[in-house]
């Protein structure tokens, strides 16, 4: 097969006329959790319910719920979804309220319930010890990352994971009116406060399956109106375990009330592997119709969150300069001295990507086809992803002295409790919607015209095609270009005509309140004539340096495009990198006969992270948990192309 060896890339100003506005980019965060999730209470967020969430995301002032300061997003967000645990939702305000009705039990019973709440109670008393309390009441078993057995199974097997129920502190139906009534009100304050065109309240819960250590959780997504959602249960894993029992009870779900539904997955860096394996959780082999499946209902993936980023791993891709990026070390169940990180290729969103590809080659059907959002996942109600404006995971991380436990541990190889400065003040979910409402958003999240970014808000169109020419990207109207020519991100193309390779208008333009961007790549992801997936990343668009002009080295890398962060002051000059990018990009190693995928990767110049901010205020060295300043970034989803769906519409044509 002959591949096209030419490669063109343009660096250009967009014009000022708008060239990003086409369809309307919209900033939101999928992923947060107020007073009513159970960790959260456990942590400190006594007060703050999904209220609170909203005001602060619509930009209103609002009580920290730990350090009871006055606290204000930035710039207000365009939608917010509520996603509390649907496992034990509102339950621990009313047990440690002594509101929820306890088991029917003997004498030896009450005092075990009377021993747990009573402890309870003594270690929320100070929230820094309360989420370790948490998990010590629900154990887990410690599946080594790699380990081939069923997480869910094993788990069980050993009696662990059996619920509050097992320890005296609340009877299952008591729990299951609590989380029925607390579902109720959390849905009626979210109709209450959404507003299409202005403001978007989504329907969502997060389905919380740590068994064994191993994170496989998922934020569950609707277009729905509270109303309608109050008439059912959000689906946990202490009724559907297993993911392909979450997606049948979603099937379910929705052919019921009518209404769309999405899982996203997150936080697949600390799944040991489990996340995006090429076999099903319970280890067995990935068919066409379990694909179709997962494909069906997973369209999306959170790559960036406040518990590390997921793109990639520097064990996994060593000649990616910019892999070592926000990497968290800290699996759910806490310190276990015998056993350390091991990033699996599970893990990640680039393997996931490869191991669609070559799952497509064996069943025909790509599994892990999946668009990109980033979301914060904080347990404080306040969505909150800004270096200098960031109020931590969980609420006692909002005070610089509280960041670093007492006991620091092996922090290199992970063997020890996480804590603030490990976590990354990130992310935000782009959505470029036809309108804000709940319809529209969902429907661009289930086509993947999606993005995701570690907190700046970092304009971004991606758009792929067969006949896209050098003055598209000068274009009045880049998106009526880049629609009328091809597919926006998260599309497919179409049969490649004989001797063409695929053309990429790629632009990006920074936050109004952010920093310049430094450069723009294409990472292309492709199956080999073996079979086997391989990688590789193109520099398509870059700033100048301040002294003059930034070339291409040899090996397709560039000098770096210097720091002007000043981690005394916080401040970052810009006096580098560029305000807008774009290009023009032709992929010079196509091969029509090999399945392959691009998505961008925008990095912005270097600004100073969260917890050099924090050290700087305490007079302290800068924090071994992360670097003095990072290059944020963002992360669109993919843009496929496959040889066998070429030929299959050629076909039908």
């Amino acid at each position: 097969m002959k591949k096209y060896n030419y490669f063109f890339a343009v660096i250009a100003l967009l014009p000022s006329t708008g060239a990003l506005a086409e369809t309307k980019l919209l900033w939101g965060d999928t992923h947060l959790h107020t007073a009513n999730s159970p960790d959260a209470f456990m942590a400190g967020n006594r007060t703050a319910g999904p209220d609170v969430a909203y005001r602060y995301a619509r930009g209103e002032p609002v009580i920290h719920p730990y350090a009871g300061n006055r606290v204000q997003i930035n710039q207000p967000l365009d939608f917010l979804a509520v996603a509390d645990h649907a496992e034990y939702l509102g339950v621990f305000p009313e047990v440690m309220g002594g509101r929820a009705e306890q088991p029917e039990a003997g004498l030896f019973e009450k005092l075990k319930s009377f021993f747990y709440v009573e402890s309870i109670r003594y270690f929320i008393s100070d929230p820094r010890k309360g989420v370790e309390t948490f998990r010590e009441m629900i154990p887990t078993n410690d599946i080594q990352p790699g380990d081939s057995r069923d997480p869910i199974a094993t788990a069980n097997e050993s009696g662990n994971g059996k619920g509050l129920e097992s320890v005296g502190l609340v009877s299952k139906d008591s729990a299951a009116r609590i989380i029925a009534s607390q579902w109720t009100r959390s849905m009626e304050v979210a109709d209450r406060y959404n507003q299409p065109g202005s403001f978007t309240t989504l329907v969502g819960w997060e389905w919380s399956q740590t068994a064994s250590g191993a994170n496989l959780h998922r934020v569950v997504l609707s277009d729905t109106d509270g109303k309608t959602a109050s008439s059912f249960s959000p689906i946990g894993a202490d009724v559907a375990p297993y993911p392909e029992q979450l997606w049948d009870q979603l099937a379910a779900l929705s052919a019921s009330v009518g209404a769309n539904f999405i899982a996203i997955p997150h936080n697949s860096n600390i799944s040991k592997g489990y996340m995006f394996s090429k076999t099903t959780v319970a280890g067995e082999p990935i068919t066409a119709e379990y694909a179709s499946k997962r494909s069906r209902w997973e369209p999306l993936v959170e790559a960036t969150q406040i518990k590390g980023d997921s793109e990639t791993h520097p064990d996994l891709a060593p000649d990616d300069e910019f892999a070592n990026f926000e990497r968290y070390r800290f699996y759910i169940q806490g310190i276990n001295p015998g056993q350390t990180y091991q990033v699996q290729k599970g893990d990640t969103v680039r393997s996931a990507l490869k191991n669609g590809i070559e799952l497509e080659k064996d069943t025909g059907v790509n599994p892990f086809k999946l668009g990109m959002i980033g979301s914060t996942d904080a347990h404080t109600s306040l969505a909150s992803a800004e270096e200098p404006n960031f109020w931590g995971k969980m609420p006692t991380d909002s005070i610089p002295v509280n960041k670093r436990g007492p006991d620091s541990g092996d922090y290199a190889n992970g063997k020890t409790s996480t804590n603030g400065w490990t976590m990354s003040a990130s992310g935000l979910a782009a959505v470029w919607s036809e309108d804000n409402s709940r319809e529209a958003i969902i429907a661009a999240m289930k086509r993947r015209e999606t993005y995701a970014t570690t907190g700046p808000r970092i304009g971004v169109r991606f758009f792929g095609g067969w006949g896209y020419q050098q003055e598209d990207i000068q274009a009045a109207d880049l998106a009526a270009v880049g629609y009328a020519g091809g597919v926006p991100m998260g599309g497919e193309l179409a049969s490649a005509p004989t001797g063409a390779a695929p053309r990429f208008l790629v632009a990006a333009t920074k936050g109004a309140l952010d920093h310049n961007l430094d450069r723009i790549q294409v990472i292309k992801l492709w199956l080999n004539n073996d079979g086997r997936a391989e990688e590789k990343i193109f520099n398509v668009a870059w700033s100048e340096s301040v002294s003059g002009e930034r070339a291409l080295q040899l090996d397709g890398k560039l000098p770096a495009v210097g720091n002007s962060a000043n981690i005394k002051t916080g401040k970052t000059a810009n006096n580098i990198g560029a305000a807008q990018l774009s290009a023009l990009w032709i992929d010079p190693e196509f091969d029509a006969g090999q399945s392959s995928l691009y998505y961008l990767r925008v990095l912005q110049i270097p600004t100073v992270r969260h917890s050099q901010l924090d050290a700087t205020a305490l007079g302290v060295d800068t924090p071994y948990e992360g670097p003095a300043t990072i290059q944020e970034r963002a992360y669109t989803s993919p843009i496929w192309y496959s040889p066998e769906l070429a030929s299959a519409r050629e076909d039908n044509d």
